[in-house]
C-alpha cells in the first residue's frame, strides 16, 4: 500500500472526532467539513515523521483552522448561513440527519449560547470543557499564556451558565411548566396545551415571527393552543434555556437562533409569553444553558 493511502486511512480514523470538534466550534456542518478537509490537506503536505501524536496534532490543526474562520466571521459580522433567508425558507423543516445527531449530542441551546462567545473564548471552552484538552495545549492555539487561556474558558463558562435571581426551587418549578408546554407543542396535543396554559394567557410576538395574517397579540388558552398546534413544526427545533434569567425557549433550526420565547409562569401554568424574532432584540437577550 502506498504511503499516501496509509496516511489517508489513519486520517479517516480521526475524522469523526475532528468533525465533532469543528462543529462545536463553528456551529455549521458545512464549515466543519471544510475545516476537516483543510486539516487533511495540511497533513498530506506535512512530514508525518515529525508527528508523534497524530490525534493531538490533527486536533490542534483543525482548532487553528476553526479559530481563523471564527475570527474572520467576527470581523465581517457574518453568520455561517443566511438565517433570514435559508432558515426561514426552510419553514422549520427537520434538521438533516447527520447534523441533527450532532446537535442532539451537544445540545441545541448550548450551540446557540456558544455563538455569543468571542472566537478565542469559544475555542478555549470547547477544547477544555467539551473535549478535556489541557490548557497548556490550548494556549499555543489561541496565542495566549496558559493562565490567560484558563481565564478565557472561565469567562465562557460563566456566559454559558448565565445568571438568575431565581432560586433553584423556582427554576425547577418554571422548568416543569415550560417543559410541559414544549412537550405538548411538539406533540400537537391540544388538550395538554390547554392544561398547561392559563385561561387568560397572552401571546405577544414580533411581526417577523409570524406567518402573514396572524395577529401580534392573541389572548385566551383556546386561541393560543390552536395557534401552537398550527405552528407545531417550530417546536421540533426548539430547546429549553435560560432567557434573561428565567426558563424560556429557543427555536434554533440547525443550532442557529431564530426565535426566543420569554415565558411567564404563574400558579403552575403559562400565563404569557413573548416571541422575539428581531435580530437586534435577540442579540440583547441574556442566554444561558439550563443547569442540570
Amino acid at each position: 500500500m502506498r504511503a499516501q493511502d496509509m496516511l489517508a486511512q489513519r486520517f479517516e480514523t480521526h475524522r469523526g472526532h475532528l468533525r465533532a470538534v469543528a462543529y462545536r466550534m463553528l456551529g455549521s456542518l458545512t464549515e466543519a467539513d471544510d475545516a476537516v478537509q483543510e486539516a487533511w490537506l495540511r497533513l498530506a503536505r506535512h512530514d508525518t515523521d515529525e508527528v508523534e501524536n497524530l490525534a493531538g496534532w490533527l486536533t490542534t490543526v483543525v482548532s487553528r483552522i476553526c479559530l481563523d474562520m471564527l475570527r474572520t466571521r467576527a470581523t465581517r459580522r457574518e453568520e455561517p448561513i443566511d438565517l433570514l433567508t435559508e432558515l426561514r425558507d426552510s419553514a422549520y423543516d427537520s434538521d438533516p440527519e447527520h447534523e441533527a445527531v450532532l446537535i442532539d449530542s451537544v445540545g441545541r441551546a448550548l450551540l446557540v449560547v456558544l455563538d455569543t462567545l468571542g472566537p478565542d473564548e469559544r475555542v478555549a471552552f470547547v477544547l477544555h470543557d467539551l473535549f478535556a484538552v489541557p490548557f497548556d495545549q490550548i494556549a499555543p492555539i489561541v496565542g495566549r499564556t496558559t493562565a490567560t487561556t484558563k481565564k478565557l474558558a472561565s469567562r465562557a463558562r460563566q456566559r454559558t451558565q448565565g445568571g438568575t435571581t431565581s432560586t433553584a426551587t423556582e427554576l425547577a418549578a418554571q422548568r416543569q411548566v415550560v417543559e410541559a408546554f414544549l412537550t405538548a407543542a411538539r406533540g400537537g396535543d391540544l388538550d395538554a396545551l390547554l392544561a398547561v396554559l392559563a385561561p387568560d394567557v397572552i401571546r405577544v410576538a414580533d411581526p417577523a415571527a409570524l406567518p402573514s395574517g396572524m395577529s401580534a397579540v392573541i389572548r385566551g388558552a383556546q386561541s393560543v393552543a390552536k395557534e401552537t398546534v398550527l405552528l407545531q413544526r417550530r417546536s421540533q427545533v426548539a430547546a429549553l434555556a435560560l432567557v434573561n434569567g428565567a426558563v424560556g425557549i429557543l427555536v434554533a433550526p440547525r443550532g442557529k437562533l431564530l426565535l426566543a420565547l420569554t415565558v411567564t409562569v404563574r400558579d403552575d401554568r403559562v400565563a404569557g409569553y413573548e416571541v422575539i424574532a428581531d435580530p437586534a432584540r435577540l442579540r440583547e437577550l441574556d442566554l444561558a444553558v439550563l443547569p442540570q
